[in-house]
C-alpha cells in the first residue's frame, strides 16, 4: 500500500549545542557582542562601577563606561537548524579571572575581542587560551576614532600562530558578530580534525 507524503511527519532535528566563550579586556565590547547576536534576552550580571572600584578598574579609553560584568553574560544563537551556540561572556577585570576556569569547562572555542587603542588588554585572554589549547579567534572591535590596522599587523602585534584567525568586527552589529562566531566554529572544528587519532596497541 502506498503512503502519500502527507501521512509522514517530519521528525524534528535534534540540534548540536556548542559552547563558545567571549573574552577580552575590560570595556572591549563583550556584553555588547553577546547582546547583539543573542536570539534570547541575554542574561547579564552587570553592576554599576563605584568609586571604591576606581583604583582597580582602569578606565583609560573607556571613561564613559558606567557598568561592568561581575560574573558572566549568557546568550544563545541558532546558526543552523541543527547547530546552536551557547555564548558565555567572561568578566574583563583581573579580580574576576578566577571565574574563567569554570566558564571554560566544555568550551569548543573562544572569541578574544580586541581594541587597537588598548591592544595589550587582550594579552591575558590570548595567553589563557593558548596555554589551555582552546581554539580561539581574535576579533578587533572597530570603535569610532580608533586607528585601523591590517589583520596581519594585529596578528604580529599579538604574536599569534599563523593559523589563528584575525578579523575586524562591529560588536554592535548582529551580522558582524555572527560572522565572528561562524569563524570561531570553523576554526575549532578544523583544528579538531587535524589532531591525529591516538595510536592503538
Amino acid at each position: 500500500m502506498a503512503f502519500g507524503r502527507s501521512s509522514r511527519k517530519k521528525r524534528p532535528v535534534e540540534p548540536v549545542t556548542l559552547k563558545i566563550l567571549v573574552a577580552g579586556g575590560f570595556g572591549v565590547g563583550k556584553t555588547t557582542l553577546v547582546g547583539a547576536v543573542s536570539e534570547i534576552r541575554p542574561l547579564r550580571t552587570e553592576e554599576r562601577l563605584s568609586e571604591a572600584g576606581r583604583p582597580v578598574d582602569d578606565l583609560a579609553g573607556v571613561e564613559t563606561k558606567t557598568t561592568t560584568t561581575v560574573a558572566m553574560d549568557f546568550g544563545r544563537i541558532t546558526l543552523r537548524e541543527d547547530l546552536v551556540l551557547y555564548l558565555f561572556g567572561t568578566p574583563g577585570q583581573d579580580r574576576f579571572w578566577f571565574l574563567w576556569d569554570e566558564l571554560a569547562q566544555g568550551a569548543l572555542g573562544a572569541v578574544v575581542l580586541a581594541d587597537t587603542r588598548r591592544l595589550e588588554d587582550c594579552f591575558a585572554a590570548v595567553d589563557y587560551f593558548e596555554r589551555r589549547r582552546i581554539p580561539f579567534t581574535v576579533a578587533v572591535n572597530c570603535f569610532e576614532g580608533a586607528d585601523t590596522f591590517a589583520t596581519e599587523t594585529v596578528q604580529a602585534a599579538l604574536d599569534l600562530d599563523p593559523e589563528v584567525p584575525v578579523l575586524m568586527c562591529d560588536a554592535r552589529d548582529r551580522g558582524s558578530a555572527r560572522d565572528v562566531l561562524v569563524t570561531v566554529v570553523e576554526h575549532a572544528v578544523a583544528r579538531v580534525e587535524r589532531v591525529p587519532e591516538p595510536a592503538t596497541t
